[in-house]
């Protein structure tokens, strides 16, 4: 008899022995609307071509000894058998307009079409970075006021717009930190990174050229401000700290921490990763921050990559705002909003740039969808998408947390994401099978083994976008399969079972990839 868990939906009987994909084979491998899709190289043929181009005139070849007119074995598709390949291949995806993402760290959450119509728009679109300046004042407009927005809503002095994603923008704040320490004639070295931070942190300052060294956290999950204090120092630059972190927690000693950084001389770099879980109602300034990446993707809804580059601009503090890097937008006193380079930083007193991040300003398309969510939304709207988004994630963790182990659920509530492990699985079960095992409930897996401070992690971020009912599905689905992990079902050492593909070797995957089709009538 299944009862009712905290949240008061009932677990049904799960089927089992039966597969979907059982049963005889068809003549085509199709099995109904699952649809067998071979390799381009098997679908077209070297002899053949989808178009019918002219014969090109006579002309030098530039291409030194190479034959142009050798075959180069690439194979020649109708229209038909191209859209088709593709359009099946985008089936066998999961997205975002399919259901619940519930990647942790990630924040995939829906993006509104307003914001796609808006980027679409003629002159937002079509904007080229090498226009004059004059023929993109609108654009500016639009960069400028969305640097705003940032600015206000995170308590800060100024902003760095050009980073294009959140590592890109960690170096350009751990940059600005550096060059603020050779103003002043300090060389330090060391870069502190509690365990609870991003992985992409420590990745960071090393390649920036700086040693980087580990601060524990406490039980709970939070950074030990203790020890944190005790490794302070001379030639310690600063302090990479994810808040809220990697555990889903609030850093609650924030404002202690960067007060005894400031005290020891070095500055204080947030991951702004997780801004989601507290935009509008916290504002990282006021914490101490002296930088901070935002990844508009994440917080903003701007989707991952956007079919081009990101976007990760960089909030920065008085003290870290004069070395923020070229170009950047300022409105003057006749109302123009300017973007000030390195031939007029003088003008604008911005003399002490550590130089460029990119070669031009920012990913336009980023910008308009980012400032469309946020006029849309307002100050109250944006408040409630972190209310939101932390509800859900609270909804989800005390859902599971009798079913899942829960290794921080007694350090109270969570922010955006809920942390569970593989603690009290049967022996030879994993979060690997786990995560399997809910492919074939018709989702894509949580993030995995990450925090490294969870053994056998499972990261679970809902966003403040799904519907009750929606949350009530995913915890049905997740709960079925983790009563199956905590009882020994051997049927998820071989899950997924109905996707288009059976589970991979994980190592041989890794380590001997297949990458290219080898013609098997040359072999």
């Amino acid at each position: 008899m299944s009862t009712p868990n905290a949240s008061g939906w009932k677990p049904g009987t799960p089927v089992t022995g039966h597969n979907a994909l059982s049963g005889p084979d068809t003549a085509t491998g199709n099995r109904a609307l699952m649809l067998e899709e071979p390799l381009l190289f098997e679908i077209g043929h070297v002899e053949t071509t989808g178009v019918d181009l002219p014969e090109p005139q006579g002309g030098a070849n530039r291409l030194g000894g190479f034959d142009r007119t050798a075959p180069i074995g690439l194979p020649g598709l109708s229209e038909p058998e191209t859209v088709r390949h593709y359009t099946r291949l985008s089936r066998q995806n999961y997205a975002i307009d399919l259901g619940l993402f519930p990647l942790g760290s990630c924040t995939m959450k829906h993006n509104p079409r307003l914001n796609e119509k808006v980027a679409r728009m003629p002159g937002f679109a079509d904007v080229h970075p090498l226009q004059p300046v004059d023929t993109v004042r609108g654009a500016l407009e639009v960069i400028n006021e969305l640097a705003f927005w940032l600015i206000d809503l995170t308590g800060m002095h100024g902003v760095a717009m050009s980073p294009k994603a959140g590592a890109h923008g960690e170096l350009c704040g751990i940059l600005c930190i550096r060059a603020a320490l050779e103003a002043r004639g300090d060389a330090r070295e060391v870069i502190l990174v509690p365990e609870s931070a991003h992985g992409t942190n420590p990745a960071t300052a090393a390649f920036a050229g700086y040693k980087v060294e580990d601060i524990p956290a406490t039980p709970e999950g939070r950074v030990d401000l203790e020890a944190l204090k005790a490794r302070l120092g001379p030639d310690v630059a600063g302090v990479m700290i994810t808040n809220p972190n990697t555990c889903g927690l609030f850093e609650r000693d924030m404002k202690a921490i960067s007060d005894a950084v400031h005290a020891a001389g070095g500055f204080v770099y947030c991951d702004g990763a997780n801004f989601n879980a507290i935009v509008g109602k916290v504002r990282p300034g006021d914490l101490g921050v002296d930088a901070m990446h935002i990844n508009l993707h994440k917080t903003f809804s701007t989707p991952h990559g956007g079919g081009g580059p990101g976007s990760g601009p960089v909030v920065l503090s008085e003290a870290l705002s004069p070395y923020g890097p070229l170009p950047f937008t300022a409105r003057t006193e006749d109302g123009l909003v300017h973007l000030v380079e390195e031939e007029n930083a003088d003008e604008f007193e911005h003399t002490e740039a550590f130089g460029r991040m990119t070669a031009f300003h920012g990913q336009m398309g980023m910008f308009t969808r980012a400032l469309a969510y946020m006029l849309s939304h307002g100050a109250d709207g944006l408040k409630q998408v972190a209310e939101d988004a932390v509800l859900n994630a609270n909804y989800i963790l005390r859902s599971l947390e009798d079913v899942l182990d829960a290794p921080f659920g007694p350090s109270g509530p969570c922010m955006h994401e809920a942390l569970f492990s593989d603690k009290g699985f049967a022996e030879g079960l994993s979060t690997l099978d786990l995560a399997k095992g809910l492919i074939d409930e018709g989702y894509h897996p949580m993030t995995m083994y990450f925090p490294l401070v969870v053994h056998g992690a499972m990261l679970v971020e809902p966003t403040e976008t799904e519907s009750k009912a929606a949350l009530d599905q995913f915890i049905m689905a997740l709960r079925s399969v983790a009563e199956r992990a905590k009882t020994g079902d051997d049927a998820l050492k071989s899950a997924p079972h109905y996707a288009p593909r059976r589970r991979l070797d994980e190592t041989q995957a890794a380590r001997k990839p297949v990458l290219a089709w080898n013609d098997p009538d040359m072999a």
